[in-house]
């Protein structure tokens, strides 16, 4: 039986080398990204049988993202579509350290994974293992894309599989043409998991949430019944903090200069998943999940591409960051 499942749209991520910007690069490097997907990607690197349903052309592009993810250990479950009828989604970043930070570029549009259904994806799947992942960036894409992974995580549901998501709110990806605002969508998917991943400013700024890091996961567990929640701090503060069967607890701050914080989140997620897929406790949770995302933030890219040797490396001693 599969772990994890998580159901997502990776995208491709043109970028220019370190250093560069995007209106006067002269090259490009390409990266596949996705919260779903690198989520995936950490915690096959972690150990965890991991897998990754999607939609994908059937093209050049489409079969280097799903070469990408299996390179990693991570099985995938693609809707194929003709080259013709969709395309893979495309982000230009100038990729940034935390002290000036990463702006994008979305083209998105007439992506394959836009259309996808429930009838796309293989039967079974999600019945069939022990936790399922999604994130409000794939709420974001599209309706369709919305009503499926809601359809996918009401079926996780039904057959007493662990669920959960990852807010991972872009601004840019609600426009005026969707047929509700965002803060609406997530309250309907919080009907739909036990676990809930937000920052801070999130929190704030979309679910309109007030008070320190304590009250604020508190008042998320309360109003939308959910079993736990997980709070990663921003700004000058720093760690995460989670709610779980009512008592709180504190992770560790790992102090790490990023050189590419793009990815920590998605890995934080990913050493959290994995701890308790293993049957850890919420504290353990916490504390490979800091590790991961900190580990990750020291290398270019938004994947974790970590081993479980080097992240339990981190938790034994810290100052391994600095080696």
């Amino acid at each position: 039986m599969t772990d994890l499942v998580t159901f997502g749209e990776a995208t491709m991520r043109l970028s220019p080398p370190r250093g560069g910007r995007l209106e006067t690069t002269p090259s490009l490097d390409v990266r596949v990204s996705g919260p779903e997907s690198n989520a995936a990607v950490g915690a096959a690197r972690l150990g965890v049988d991991a897998a990754w349903l999607s939609k994908l052309p059937a093209s050049a592009l489409g079969r280097r993202v799903v070469a990408a993810l299996r390179s990693h250990g991570v099985r995938t479950g693609i809707a194929w579509t003709d080259a013709e009828a969709g395309r893979v989604g495309t982000v230009y970043e100038d990729r940034g350290a935390a002290t000036h930070g990463t702006t994008a570029i979305d083209d998105r549009a007439g992506s394959a994974f836009t259309t996808v259904t429930p009838a796309d994806l293989p039967d079974g799947v999600v019945e069939s293992t022990d936790r399922v992942h999604t994130t409000g960036a794939t709420l974001g894409v599209s309706d369709r894309a919305r009503e499926t992974a809601l359809d996918l995580l009401e079926a996780a549901g039904e057959a007493d599989v662990r669920r959960s998501l990852a807010l991972r709110h872009r601004d840019r990806l609600w426009d005026a043409d969707r047929t509700a605002p965002a803060d609406r969508v997530y309250r309907e998917a919080f009907d739909h998991v036990e676990t809930l991943f937000v920052s801070r400013s999130e929190a704030r700024s979309v679910l309109s949430c007030e008070g320190d890091a304590v009250e604020i996961v508190h008042s998320l567990r309360t109003e939308f019944d959910l079993e736990t929640v997980v709070l990663t701090r921003d700004g000058a503060e720093t760690g995460a903090v989670a709610i779980d069967a009512g008592a709180v607890h504190e992770g560790p701050a790992y102090r790490v200069d990023s050189r590419d914080p793009s990815g920590t989140d998605d890995a934080f997620v990913a050493g959290f998943l994995t701890e308790r897929i293993a049957g850890g406790s919420v504290p353990d949770a916490l504390e490979l999940g800091a590790a991961t995302a900190a580990l990750t933030g020291t290398i270019d890219g938004e994947a974790a591409i970590v081993s479980r040797e080097a992240v339990d490396a981190v938790i034994a001693d810290p100052s391994a960051l600095d080696r």
